[in-house]
């Protein structure tokens, strides 16, 4: 299973979290986010982590133009686009970005906002369901209705989001079926902080699934 965990702000825990077993890590690209990271500082992790580890970064109605240029400068292997953007605005990148992982990430409060994921499914290559919160994009520690999600099985890979923690990541994945999850505030102290033990028991938590 695909395990990201978004918001890394410092070199030395990036390292430790790919060593611990993460498959992704994500950087986020909103200014006005408490866990924003600036291309430099990217740069500063992704020099310390394996090749084979995902380098998303999460931005949020930027532009295409500044979506590039954040990938290209911070060696970004993925974008992750967690606002309103639209199915056209995801092609329009894949066209500048064609060796990139497209991530399209979409708050989930109803049925119908499930049934709009859908039609993303054939212009991103992954798709991310998080909690809805009116005011946040997302670390917001809020949960998903997991019971809603029991029939959601697109044709694309996607991933959990949304106030897991390692204290409900079991319960989380005996209800849903994703290809991932996707951890920020459940595995931190303060916001861009992580809690290496946390992130350890995330892992051993997992362990007992298999």
């Amino acid at each position: 299973m695909r395990v990201k965990i978004c918001g890394i702000t410092q070199p030395q825990q990036g390292k430790a979290i790919a060593s611990l077993g993460a498959t992704a890590l994500g950087f986020i690209c909103v200014p006005s986010s408490p866990r924003y990271i600036t291309v430099e500082q990217i740069q500063a992790v992704v020099e310390q982590l394996p090749e084979k580890i995902d380098k998303i970064g999460v931005f949020a109605n930027a532009s295409s133009e500044e979506i590039t240029q954040t990938v290209v400068n911070s060696g970004l292997t993925g974008v992750q686009l967690h606002g309103d953007e639209s199915p056209e605005f995801a092609v329009q990148l894949r066209q500048l970005l064609p060796t990139v992982e497209i991530i399209k990430a979409l708050r989930i409060r109803s049925l119908e906002d499930i049934e709009k994921a859908s039609t993303y499914i054939f212009h991103a290559d992954t798709l991310l369901l998080d909690a809805y919160h009116p005011q946040q994009l997302g670390g917001t520690g809020t949960t998903l209705d997991w019971n809603m999600l029991q029939q959601f099985s697109p044709s694309s890979p996607w991933l959990l989001a949304g106030g897991l923690t390692p204290d409900n990541i079991v319960e989380a994945l005996t209800k849903v079926n994703p290809n991932g999850i996707d951890l920020s505030s459940g595995v931190e102290r303060t916001p861009g902080d992580k809690d290496l033990d946390k992130v350890a028991k995330l892992f051993e938590q997992l362990g007992k699934r298999q």
